[in-house]
């Protein structure tokens, strides 16, 4: 008898529809799964011999199993194809029927004794039913609250086989999950720091209310202590709220990445990345036998905060020069079978150290470091990622004074109404185009949306040659001024917004 069940698998962040078939003949008893799976789909007919025979089915042991996962030549990967392969064989054997399985997809990885475990990637394969038009979709039942965040698909959750051929012959139902994404949009969102925890530092604060407000890459350089990781921690708190379209797309990458919370199927904060400097290529920029998405991409729609800059390898650091430039900011991992890309639309926080020992311009404590030795430092990030980067401030040592003042700063949400503002006022003007902030902008946009008057182009000219700006530089300054504009509710930039844009320019190492 054969039987066929459809199933899906993930390559990259799409979702490819998977023929299961299954066929029973007579001859040497054995199971036979070919399709291109790797080690743990081969290891599936062992869970789910067990599993079948622990829920109070028959297996067919006498017969010769042939499983065949189709089309051939896309690599089959992970667990997930346990629940679909059970199914077919329930069904060639006759303990089902072909039309209780028909427009239905199934997902889902079998313990030995029947119960189901959670599976990734499930959100772009509740997409996928979706698109196709299909009708049910079987899932673990720690799946169903992100499957059913995708509208017009009935979410069956599953905990056992046992209680899916019930639901299946009619004996017990099992009722559809139903999520209002509005309303999981709704919940509170919880972030590590608070702009209010922050004593001093009101010019750091207000490079990064800047930052926030554009989309802008910012690096901080400061000596040890003076709290430039919870400056940078705080950041996300100030971020504009993502829409629901964003949160989506978040969530997308973290599903596919097995990082989504199990009692928590959508993710309501803009993400935080904070990568140790350890990290492998792979662990920063996605890859692996079956590629996955690294850092760079779980920080897509958030924060890559990135601290001790310099202590980075080289190869690490210069690999983020595509997704900081230009639009669409991905990045593509390469291999034998073809190129898969992710999203890396992220907004880099960067922390160093002033030199080697951490304390040079320190007022308060000697730098035992040579003026050869700070080159070189400084040297390991290059100068067209610090190009990229818009925003440089130093972090000087928090006085005393402040530290114990027992003035409260202002709080994060006070900013991000600010912040929020000056985004509106962006998504107004750019709202033809592909952009969504400033920092986006390409040259082309920069000039028709960036105009200065007669007083800020001589304040730019006279600044490209005292500095010794590069044409990236100067975009970046008028992308700058732009959002400072913005911020004061503006529409002409002016020499004000100019000369703070200009001071974030990176300083001369000595």
């Amino acid at each position: 008898m054969l039987a066929q069940v459809l199933s899906c698998a993930t390559v990259g962040l799409q979702a490819e529809m998977i023929h299961v078939e299954v066929d029973l003949a007579n001859g040497m008893p054995g199971v036979t799964i070919v399709g291109l799976p790797d080690a743990v789909v081969r290891e599936s007919r062992d869970r789910v011999q067990a599993a079948i025979k622990n829920s109070g089915l028959s297996y067919p042991a006498t017969k010769r199993l042939t499983v065949n996962l189709a089309p051939a030549d896309v690599r089959k990967e992970g667990p997930a194809y346990d629940l679909p392969i059970a199914v077919g064989i329930l069904a060639a054997s006759r303990q089902i029927w072909h039309g209780q399985i028909e427009d239905s997809i199934f997902i889902g990885e079998l313990s030995l004794d029947g119960s189901l475990r959670p599976v990734k990637g499930v959100l772009l394969m509740a997409a996928l039913a979706r698109d196709k038009g299909l009708k049910r979709l079987f899932v673990p039942k720690m799946n169903a609250q992100e499957a059913a965040l995708v509208p017009d698909v009935d979410v069956i959750p599953v905990e056992s086989l046992a209680q899916l051929t019930g639901h299946l012959t009619g004996m017990s139902p099992v009722e559809p999950v139903k999520v209002e994404v509005e309303a999981a949009f709704a919940g509170s969102a919880n972030y590590a720091a608070d702009f209010a925890d922050i004593m001093g530092q009101e010019h750091v604060k207000r490079g990064m209310e800047v930052a926030a407000a554009g989309g802008h890459n910012i690096l901080l350089t400061g000596p040890p202590g003076t709290g430039k990781t919870l400056i940078s921690k705080s950041i996300p708190s100030i971020l504009p709220r993502m829409s629901v379209d964003e949160a989506l797309d978040v969530t997308k990458v973290y599903s596919v990445a097995g990082e989504l919370p199990a009692d928590r199927p959508l993710v309501l904060e803009r993400p935080f990345r904070a990568p140790h400097h350890t990290v492998s290529y792979a662990g920063l920029v996605g890859g692996g036998v079956w590629p996955r998405p690294g850092e760079v991409s779980l920080a897509h729609r958030g924060v890559l905060f990135l601290d001790e800059l310099p202590e980075f390898g080289t190869k690490l650091i210069e690999v983020l020069r595509q997704p900081l430039e230009g639009l669409p900011r991905e990045v593509s991992i390469s291999r034998a079978n073809g190129t898969i890309t992710f999203p890396a639309n992220f907004m880099l926080v960067a922390a160093q150290n002033p030199c080697p020992c951490g304390y040079y311009g320190d007022p308060k404590h000697a730098c035992s470091c040579s003026n050869s030795m700070i080159t070189r430092y400084r040297k390991r990030i290059s100068g067209p990622l610090m190009d990229r980067i818009d925003i440089h401030i130093d972090v000087p040592r928090i006085e005393f004074e402040k530290l114990n003042s027992d003035i409260k700063a202002e709080p994060s949400a006070a900013v991000r109404e600010r912040v929020e503002t000056a985004r509106q006022r962006q998504t107004e003007r750019l709202k033809d185009t592909m952009f969504q902030c400033n920092a986006d902008l390409g040259p082309g946009e920069v000039r028709d949306q960036c105009k200065l008057d007669d007083q800020g182009t001589r304040l730019m000219q006279s600044a490209m040659a005292q500095m010794n700006l590069s044409a990236r530089s100067f975009h970046r300054i008028l992308k700058l001024g732009r959002t400072i504009a913005d911020l004061a509710g503006e529409d002409q930039i002016t020499t004000q917004h100019l000369a703070e844009a200009l001071q974030y320019r990176p300083k001369p190492i000595i």
